[in-house]
């Protein structure tokens, strides 16, 4: 019994170390044609392998639903029919944005056709290249079609995409990225590739092209292939313009001889920040009070020396956990009424892990103030925090008897004084002499 024991114990101990769990659920469902769901059985089999809960839809298939009750019955939605022109009821760019506000994650793939997600991607400020256009380049020279391009990852996607990823295989569209500042670059294309007609880009059509002003002619390393959207509600989507690099053709292709494509570890990182398994903060509490003192106050007095205190934590999808964290740099605070009146930088606390702290001089100036925490960094959780405190001016004990800056005042005052004594002395003292006048007699 004992040896069954230790058994089952450290099996749950491998099964923890082994299986990542995402921060808000493990529930997926996968919108795709039935016939084509054998094409990702490896990006598949990678989710199950980290503890997911995969269900299969077809896009015209009226169950199961995604929202019943007006609450989604899954966490996150991985939608690869990208070609797909009609979808159920319940499978439309509205019931999409609703799931994203309910903080329900998306990865959606798109196409080189017009379909209705190709409408939606507008609406996440991602400008999809008109209709036919696919990408295309023709360097490196290779037997490949011009249209399947390998893509190297750039050092400055560390963050959500693992180092060193060999290049990865891509097949599709691409889009232009506008100014939002919740959109997220996670591959862009590469600077030889451009958006052209299907006839592969030759002569003619790129004439064509630049004789319409540049309407068909997309180009550059300003292009995206893959993006993420993080919503104000932590939410996440990801934008990929072809489902192919997700497929286990694209996984098992080499991008050189003897030299594995990068696709797997790709789709398995892009869909670990999707899933919010990746790169998630969040702010456990937040402490304010006094110098030397322990309780927060109801109320702060001008010029008083104030200690604000943030702890914040980092999802491990490894362990499936949140623990502190204390790798942010450039955490600030603000002490705002209306306009910031202090803003101070938010350093972590070396002795305890995850806690950051800073003491400052409350402002001379009273009113209904606020502590504020606003964290945006692309591929990172937006971190906010607002509290609100009302600093009032001394009370009318609490000034001090003497102040330095009015001693001109005070010696004035003093000096008027005694003037005023010494020359009422003098006068009352002093004598005063009186010549009286006899009659006949005139003075002199």
């Amino acid at each position: 019994m004992v040896a069954f024991s230790k058994l089952f114990w450290l099996a749950v101990a491998f099964a923890s170390s082994v299986y990542a769990k995402s921060s808000t659920g493990d529930s997926v469902l996968v919108i795709v044609e039935p016939k084509k769901r054998d094409d990702y059985n490896i990006f598949f089999d990678g989710l199950r392998e980290k503890g997911y809960e995969l269900t299969f839809r077809s896009p015209r298939a009226d169950s199961p639903v995604l929202i019943e009750d007006d609450v989604p019955n899954f966490s996150h939605v991985v939608l690869f029919a990208s070609e797909s022109k009609s979808f159920a009821k319940d499978i439309s760019p509205q019931s999409l944005v609703t799931l994203l506000n309910q903080n329900t994650n998306l990865l959606i793939a798109l196409s080189t056709k017009q379909t209705p997600l190709t409408s939606l991607a507008a609406e996440f400020s991602l400008t999809p290249a008109p209709p036919g256009t696919p990408l295309i380049s023709y360097f490196p020279e290779r037997s490949d079609a011009p249209n399947v391009i390998p893509i190297s990852i750039p050092k400055t996607h560390s963050q959500i995409i693992t180092a060193n990823t060999a290049p990865v295989w891509y097949s599709g569209t691409s889009f232009a990225l506008g100014n939002n500042p919740l959109l997220v670059p996670i591959l862009s294309a590469p600077a030889h590739a451009f958006a052209a007609e299907v006839d592969g880009g030759s002569a003619d059509s790129l004439v064509d092209a630049a004789e319409k002003g540049g309407e068909g002619l997309w180009a550059g390393s300003q292009l995206g292939v893959v993006a993420g959207f993080q919503a104000r509600t932590g939410a996440r989507i990801v934008w990929t313009g072809g489902v192919e690099m997700f497929s286990d053709e694209y996984a098992q292709k080499e991008v050189a001889k003897g030299v594995p494509s990068g696709n797997k570890q790709f789709a398995q990182d892009t869909a670990a920040w999707a899933f919010q398994e990746s790169q998630v903060l969040r702010i456990d509490k937040i402490e304010h009070h006094k110098l030397n003192a322990t309780a927060p106050s109801e109320q702060y007095t001008i010029n008083d020396q104030l200690i604000y205190t943030a702890y914040i934590s980092k999802f491990n999808p490894d362990k499936g956990t949140w623990q502190p964290y204390s790798g942010l740099k450039d955490l600030q605070l603000e002490f705002t009424m209306l306009d910031p009146h202090v803003r101070v930088a938010l350093p972590a606390d070396k002795g305890t892990p995850g806690k950051y702290s800073v003491q400052f001089r409350a402002p001379d100036r009273h009113g209904v103030f606020k502590f504020i925490v606003d964290y945006k960094r692309k591929g990172l959780t937006h971190l906010f925090s607002s509290t609100t405190v009302p600093v009032v001016p001394p009370r009318h004990d609490g000034y001090p008897r003497f102040l330095s800056a009015a001693w001109p005042y005070y010696i004035g005052a003093i000096s008027t004084s005694v003037g005023f004594f010494l020359f009422s002395t003098i006068w009352l003292a002093g004598e005063i002499k009186e010549v009286k006048k006899g009659k006949g007699h005139k003075a002199e």
